[in-house]
Formats: C-alpha cells, sequence, structure tokens
C-alpha cells in the first residue's frame, strides 16, 4: 500500500473468487473438496482474466476411533488465533498445505500436521498463487489446547519449518518457533499473553535468535466489545553479526488481523528493515443489532530498534497510526456484506522502509466485499448397523 504519488496513477479493478465445497460424511471416512476459481476484472486494460484455478481444499479422512483421526491432502491450517498458522481467508486464493495430520482429542486437544512444498508455484498468477507464502521445503507443527481449570487455558504451538539453501547446493535449514498463549477468563474479564521463541537458522543460512510476545485484555461492555493490546516482533540491533538474525518471521499466520487493513507489515522481516515492530492497538466493536456491527481499529507502529539512514535524520522510534473502520451486514445467515475505510498519518521514518514515498501525504483505502456461501445439496442416510 503506497500514498499517491505524481509518478503513479490510480487503478481500479475487481477480483472474484468461486469456490464449491463438498464433503461426504461416512461412517467411517469423510472427504472434502473445495475447487476454486479466482477471476480478475479491468486490470491491465482487459476486461477479464483468469488468476488461476486449483484445490483450495482435497483430502480424505478416515476416523480411526472416537478419539483419533487423520486427515491426508491439501487442507488449511488455522492454529490458536492464527497469528503462526491461518487458513487466510481475507486473501482471495488463502492458504492451504499438503501432507498429513493427525489428530487425537481426550482431556486435552492435540495435532501433528507433516506437510511439504511442491515446486508448482509457476503454473500460477503469481499474485493468486497458492504457494506463493510457502517459504518451507518441509513442515512439522504439533499443536495443543488443554483446560487447566474453569478460568485458564493452555495453547502450545510447536513448528519447523525447514528450507532448501537458495542456490540449490542439497543443503537444507530447518527454523524452530516454540510457544503458546495462556488465556484467563474471570467476570467479564479475558486476559492472555502469547509468547514464541524463535531459533535455527533460515534460507539465508543466519542464525536466528528471535522472539513474539502478545498481551492483550478484553471485556464487554453493553453491546461494545473492548481489545487492548499490543504486538512486539524482534528485530536487529545495530551491532548484530552478519551470520546473525533477531528479526521474528510469524511463519504462515496473517497480519491484517492485527497490524491493519492497509497492510503496511506483511512481510517479514523485509517490510520492517529487519528493526523489530511495536504495535499497540485498541479495537471497538460495537453490535447495533443481530445483523449489523461497526468497528473501529487503532493501532500505533514503532520500531523496536533505531533506524539508520544516511542524509535523514530518523531520531526516535515513531512510525505512524493507522485506523480501520468497518461495517459488517448480515441480511441472513449466508450473505455477508462488509465495508471498510481505512487510512495511515505517516512519520518521515516511514520513507526509509518504502512503504510511503512521501510521508506528508496520507494514504487512504476503501473496500466493499459480498460474500455468498449457499448450501446447494445436503443429504443424510442411515447405514444399516
Amino acid at each position: 500500500m503506497l500514498v499517491p504519488a505524481d509518478s503513479t496513477m490510480p487503478e481500479l479493478f475487481a477480483t472474484q473468487r468461486n469456490r464449491v465445497s463438498v464433503t461426504y460424511l461416512g461412517p467411517k471416512f469423510k472427504f472434502h473438496v473445495s475447487p476454486q476459481e479466482i477471476h480478475v476484472w479491468g486490470k491491465d486494460g482487459r476486461t477479464s482474466r483468469v488468476g488461476n484455478i486449483n484445490a483450495f481444499e482435497l483430502y480424505i479422512e478416515p476416523y480411526i476411533s472416537n478419539r483419533f483421526a487423520v486427515r491426508i491432502g491439501r487442507q488449511a491450517l488455522s492454529l490458536d488465533n492464527g497469528r503462526l498458522f491461518s487458513a487466510a481467508p481475507w486473501s482471495q486464493q488463502s492458504r492451504a498445505h499438503e501432507g498429513i495430520r493427525l489428530f487425537y482429542k481426550n482431556k486435552v486437544t492435540t495435532d501433528l500436521t507433516l506437510a511439504f512444498t511442491r515446486p508448482y508455484s509457476k503454473h500460477f498468477d503469481a499474485a493468486f498463487s497458492p504457494v506463493a507464502s510457502h517459504q518451507y521445503k518441509f513442515l512439522v507443527v504439533h499443536h495443543l489446547k488443554y483446560k487447566i481449570n474453569k478460568q485458564l487455558d493452555l495453547t502450545t504451538i510447536n513448528a519447523m519449518d525447514v528450507f532448501e539453501k537458495t542456490n540449490r547446493s542439497g543443503h537444507y535449514y530447518p527454523r524452530v518457533t516454540n510457544g503458546g498463549r495462556l488465556d484467563y477468563t474471570q467476570a467479564g474479564i479475558y486476559a492472555t499473553v502469547n509468547a514464541y521463541y524463535q531459533y535455527g537458522r533460515n534460507a539465508t543460512s543466519k542464525n536466528i535468535r528471535a522472539y513474539y510476545i502478545q498481551p492483550e485484555i478484553s471485556t464487554k461492555i453493553d453491546k461494545t466489545t473492548l481489545r487492548l493490546g499490543a504486538e512486539i516482533l524482534s528485530g536487529n540491533k545495530g551491532n548484530v553479526p552478519d551470520d546473525v538474525t533477531n528479526s521474528f518471521v510469524p511463519l504462515y499466520g496473517v497480519a491484517w488481523k492485527f497490524m491493519g487493513n492497509m497492510n503496511l507489515f506483511t512481510r517479514f522481516p523485509a517490510d520492517v528493515n529487519d528493526k523489530g515492530l511495536i504495535n499497540p492497538y485498541l479495537f471497538a466493536i460495537f453490535q447495533m443489532n443481530k445483523k449489523l456491527s461497526l468497528r473501529a481499529d487503532f493501532h500505533l507502529f514503532y520500531s523496536q530498534h533505531q533506524l539508520k539512514e544516511s542524509g535523514k535524520d530518523l531520531q526516535g522510534k515513531y512510525l505512524g497510526f493507522e485506523n480501520d473502520l468497518s461495517l459488517n451486514y448480515r441480511p441472513f445467515n449466508r450473505l455477508e456484506v462488509i465495508y471498510g475505510f481505512s487510512y495511515t498519518p505517516s512519520d518521515k521514518r516511514m520513507e526509509v522502509y518504502k512503504k510511503v514515498p512521501d510521508a506528508s501525504k496520507t494514504p487512504v483505502w476503501s473496500y466493499l466485499m459480498i460474500s455468498y456461501t449457499p448450501k446447494l445439496f445436503y443429504r443424510k442416510w442411515k447405514y444399516p448397523v
């Protein structure tokens, strides 16, 4: 997202995603397929073009027992609040992984995912490739949820993604992310802290020592829900060795849900110049009635460490402010209409990130999204015992 500049011209186009989901539930297994087609209208002087056609999900899930199941094939991976792993439903292509996922449910709920990336991204439009955000060659994820008592819940996510060296010399480097979330609920107050430590080596063979912390507290007052929190993503100080990085990468989650609809910070650590990011936020959601809700999100952005740019005075760490306003209307169960309006007054330091060519101008973005998900067919058979 860039602010207006003399060298750029405004552009208007529309993208459309058509997705059909078919699910078969049998007594001993589940089969699910979601083919999708992405179309782009009015971009680059053409009336329309196909962005891609593929399967968002395609898997079979045998039931081993009441407590154990296995899912095999292409599948979305949405864990916890979506910060590290999300199906990214807001993007047209969304995000899914190919592999095997093992489920177990008893006093604890846990699952283990083993996935890999096939080299077929060149067959799709780069903007809508189903593996555009996949950096790994192999991926292992363990997820666990445990209810400690009536007030406390524990969630852990431990992941290792393995990269093939950029020069394809046959060497592989693992990156490990360990951590989780602790939730506390009492008398209408919800408090949580989410924390992860990242180590190992990245695709450029640098040694990683990085962390992520997200505290938050929320409450509901009459029809209004308030959420106050912050995200802290570690970054590099000026004296970090060349073969070391302190920049945390939030794996395969979503950014707009946490850092604003303008999507100023989506690629880490590139979008923050390896300097880390601190994002205090306040979300206010007002439920007017069962069909209509209003939302206002407020973000402050700071670099964790001092920026340096020759010829510029960059004392301080403040980057800018973002306000996202949205209206959500559900006239009936399967139709959703969302209108959003966002703006970001930026500091001169944001120019170093090349997010804004001129900080004296305020970028503004608006969107209208209409989602309709009808149930076309449902049939229930009774199997003989």
